[in-house]
């Protein structure tokens, strides 16, 4: 049995060029545009980005009117915007709200980090155009985030600036490249800049990185921060993955990167990025060390399960570790950026440190840096 999708655009050019979202296109065998106006026309898909969300119709007109692109950098959280979709069919149907947040971070749904509003999102408004106040689209309707249960008070836009660099690619090759590092990456915090020995908190730490990546061919390792892609300053980790996505995969990237309280440089060679655009451990006695957290060494059937090849199981958190949210069950793999294996290995590290520790902690197949503040 046949099924048919429903999603919202709009139109960028006089001669029919529609911006859509993605998953509006995905899996299609025909497309159709219904315009303002009640006109209906048979859409080509010039191309779709799933990486970014962004895909590129075209239809078989002239003299049509189009919107005018905005500049997200110049809007502000709690601004008004509004958007125009088609929430469950109901055709032209315009929604208010406020901006919440211009750099919320979704690596699940998208390399570039997206425009979060309060207005309501259903189904149909996916690829909906967003307008400032001054009737410029700044940015384009997300569908609903399934992690998050599709809350209505949450919608998400990909800033238009960004997906239009998708649309030039689209227009020339009918598919959009992106660099890849195959890292995982956090940002960096005061407490964690202070335990690496960063005199402030910047760049993108690297919390995992890919086996099979082009990171771990250069040389990539938990705990590194990248202080700078190019000669070009990371000032957040969340527009990291964005200047990375903007690289040509196979071009060579240089990377200043801080190991071991001192800055280095590296090469890698860009690969490609794919559909998901986020990347990605003996046994003994129970140890409690000062920061709070009883750890007790993994048997082999615990690595494997698991799939590390060293760390420490945390049996019981409380004090500082607790309130860090250090949480049993947790794999603790490294302390300051370095390996853990035994319970007297761990103990030793942070009896050996200072107020400010650094775990990279396994929970559940993701890695992150947690830190303990023992000040």
């Amino acid at each position: 049995m046949a099924s048919t999708g429903l999603g919202s655009g709009f139109i960028i050019s006089q001669d029919g060029d529609i911006l859509t979202s993605s998953d509006v296109v995905a899996g299609a065998a025909h497309v159709w545009v219904t315009l303002h106006d009640g006109r209906r026309f048979a859409a080509t898909v010039v191309g779709a980005d799933p990486a970014s969300g962004i895909a590129l119709l075209k239809i078989r007109a002239t003299a049509l009117p189009f919107v005018k692109i905005g500049t997200p950098s110049n809007e502000k959280a709690g601004q008004w915007v509004a958007s125009i979709g088609s929430p469950y069919g109901l055709e032209n149907t315009v929604t208010a709200g406020i901006i919440s947040n211009m750099s919320r971070v979704l690596p699940s749904e998208s390399y570039i980090p997206l425009i979060q509003t309060d207005m309501s999102t259903n189904a149909g408004d996916a690829g909906s155009p967003v307008f400032n106040l001054q009737g410029e689209v700044i940015g384009i309707e997300a569908p609903g985030i399934p992690e998050l249960g599709n809350v209505p008070a949450f919608t998400f836009a990909i800033p238009v600036d960004e997906a239009m660099k998708i649309v030039r690619q689209l227009r020339l090759h009918h598919t959009a490249l992106h660099g890849h590092l195959g890292v995982t990456i956090q940002e960096v915090t005061g407490p964690l800049a202070q335990s690496f020995g960063l005199a402030s908190p910047a760049g993108a730490l690297v919390s995992a990185v890919d086996p099979r990546g082009p990171g771990k061919q250069a040389g990539l390792r938990p705990g590194d921060v990248i202080l700078k892609l190019n000669g070009i300053p990371v000032g957040d980790s969340a527009h990291f993955p964005e200047a990375v996505a903007d690289q040509s995969p196979g071009s060579t990237a240089k990377l200043t990167i801080w190991r071991n309280r001192a800055a280095h440089t590296t090469e890698v060679v860009l690969g490609s990025m794919h559909r998901t655009p986020g990347e990605i451990r003996s046994s003994g006695d129970a140890t409690v060390a000062r920061d709070g957290v009883t750890v007790r060494g993994m048997t082999s059937k615990e690595r494997l399960d698991a799939r590390v090849s060293s760390g420490v199981l945390v049996e019981k958190s409380i004090g500082p570790a607790a309130f860090a949210g250090i949480k049993q069950g947790d794999i603790i793999l490294m302390v300051n950026s370095t390996p853990v294996s035994s319970p007297d290995q761990f103990q030793r590290k942070i009896d050996r440190s200072g107020n400010a520790i650094a775990l990279l902690v396994d929970r559940n197949g993701q890695d992150i840096f947690v830190t303990i503040d023992l000040g």
